[in-house]
């Protein structure tokens, strides 16, 4: 880790980039930093700022082909988490913010989530299918300790006995092992957690606000053993960051009680390419054009990936060896444990909150 003293530490961004849909562009002169400079003020606010928000729909049909999810719902938009790598980066430049500092400063708050949630599932046209809390952005992100959205979804998805599926990073879905366990017993959820490394450095470099390593390791033994399902995502694999670690936290998972392990191998889409690039020349100097080098062997001689079939796996020699080492993890890891398929029978019997006897 450089000691840059301009270093923004706590934040994964460490500028705002150009948000592409604006006809204007905004750059900071020389002579207001050099005042911000001998006054000792901050350039930009680093504080946290949550907007609310009353969107007219909440669940979000997912048509890639690549992503193992039919609908989401996301409570949130922006994430506190602050990952430098982050996909989602790029949907906040729809809400007339940065893809960089303000997608982890500007936080929108979805205050109808809950009603919304209620009429979607309750509506007579509506099947059952898995919906997935953090499609996008963390269900579990710092602010919902506070808010507690996420906690009332599921107390919603519980009550209509509804399929529900959540990504987390953050140990704080802890809180709610009771509603969960109750899900379980009907077969209604499973988990992923995301574990990105298991090197405590690493973690607070790539992702500065999450769960500690121990945390998110604790975590999944807990969920395992209340009968939770739970699976861990290595997602992203970074080349020279993360790429040696895929033997070692796959066996630690395993031993934790995950059912499986998935992964996906960095891609820098859209404004993430010029955040990425900017944040390793900073935090990491000496290995940056390595790094940024072996990505782009993986896709195609670019940072940027939009192909499907080929984006989130990547190819060329690197990805074949990724794709080799976690099918051997996983042969001496994980032989013969399954993930339930989520029962999704129920939630028509639920279709206004309770049984219907007749």
């Amino acid at each position: 880790m450089s000691n840059n003293k301009d270093f923004i530490y706590g934040r994964g961004a460490q500028l705002n980039v150009h948000n592409r849909f604006d006809a204007h562009d905004h750059e900071f002169r020389d002579d207001f930093l050099n005042h911000c400079a001998t006054e000792g003020d901050e350039v930009q606010n680093s504080k946290t700022v949550l907007i609310d928000t009353f969107p007219k729909t909440i669940v979000n049909k997912v048509t890639s082909p690549d992503v193992g999810m039919g609908f989401s719902l996301n409570p949130y938009q922006g994430c506190e988490h602050g990952c430098i790598y982050c996909y989602a980066r790029n949907s906040h430049e729809y809400w007339g913010y940065s893809a960089g500092l303000d997608f982890e400063q500007k936080i929108l708050v979805k205050r109808n989530a809950v009603e919304l949630l209620q009429k979607k599932i309750s509506s007579k046209n509506w099947e059952a299918t898995p919906i997935v809390l953090s499609g996008n952005t963390d269900c579990y992100q710092p602010i919902e300790k506070k808010l507690k959205i996420t906690r009332q979804l599921l107390q919603t998805f519980l009550k209509y006995k509804h399929p529900v599926g959540i990504i987390t990073k953050n140990a704080l879905i802890q809180r709610d092992i009771d509603i969960l366990k109750d899900l379980a017993a009907d077969n209604l959820v499973q988990v992923s957690l995301s574990v990105t490394s298991l090197e405590e450095e690493t973690r607070r470099i790539l992702e500065p606000r999450t769960a500690s390593i121990k945390k998110r390791l604790e975590t999944i033994e807990k969920l395992s053993v209340a009968g939770i399902p739970v699976s861990v995502m290595m997602a992203p694999i970074i080349p020279s960051i993360n790429s040696h670690e895929i033997m070692p936290l796959v066996k630690e998972v395993a031993e934790r009680g995950a059912l499986g392990v998935g992964y996906t191998i960095v891609r820098l889409n859209g404004a993430i390419g010029g955040i990425f690039t900017d944040w390793i020349r900073k935090a990491m100097p000496d290995r940056a054009d390595k790094v940024l080098h072996q990505i782009e062997s993986v896709h195609g001689g670019s940072l940027n990936d939009s192909r499907f079939g080929t984006r989130m796996k990547g190819e060329g020699e690197f990805a074949s060896q990724v794709a080799q080492q976690f099918k051997i993890a996983k042969a001496k890891y994980l032989k013969e444990r399954e993930r339930p398929v989520l029962n999704c029978d129920l939630h028509e019997q639920y279709k206004d909150g309770q049984m219907k006897l007749f």
